[in-house]
């Protein structure tokens, strides 16, 4: 049986809501923050699905501080494993009108992080319906992930998960 694992940060607000939403909508699913992921076990996951927020420009610095994904790659890194039998994907969330330039930037961060341990990436999604100048987490005209908009297309992101589990599972051969 292929096991799938969701892990998120940070806990609560925007990103445990669609971390939920989107573990709901795939079922049979190991549901983790970050803080409670042991990231040497992540190489007994057949697919790992990752949600992170993008914090404004202005906040990147003070986010640094708080920052919880580098120690989590630094033991990753630790263990000598790598993610090259796992698929890889991920969602994030971003503010296309207070931040339009850095829209779910967080989701291109953390990919070239996890890049580093070899991981089947899948899951990219259209940036058709959005509205912003910048991502670092577009690969031509998709985003690597799904890109949720709590605070301006709320109304759309019920439709866009069922959209994403769906193509996801498929595409790692659920």
């Amino acid at each position: 049986m292929k096991k799938a694992l969701l892990i998120y940060w940070p806990q609560g607000g925007n990103v445990e809501r669609s971390a939920r939403l989107i573990a709901k909508e795939y079922g049979d699913i190991t549901l983790q923050t970050l803080k409670e992921v042991d990231p040497t076990t992540l190489p007994d996951y057949d697919l790992l699905i990752v949600g992170s927020s993008t914090v404004g420009a202005e906040n990147w610095e003070e986010a640094e501080d708080s920052n919880l994904w580098a120690p989590f790659f630094l033991k990753l890194k630790e263990s000598g494993k790598d993610l090259s039998n796992t698929y890889l994907a991920q969602f994030g969330l971003g503010d296309q009108v207070l931040y339009p330039d850095h829209f779910v930037d967080g989701m291109g961060i953390l990919k070239d992080d996890f890049d580093l341990f070899s991981p089947k990436h899948i899951g990219s999604w259209s940036s058709e319906g959005y509205d912003f100048t910048g991502s670092m987490s577009l690969e031509g005209d998709d985003f690597i992930g799904l890109a949720l908009d709590e605070d301006s297309q709320p109304e759309l992101t019920e439709d866009r998960v069922k959209h994403w589990v769906a193509q996801i599972k498929k595409e790692a051969g659920f």
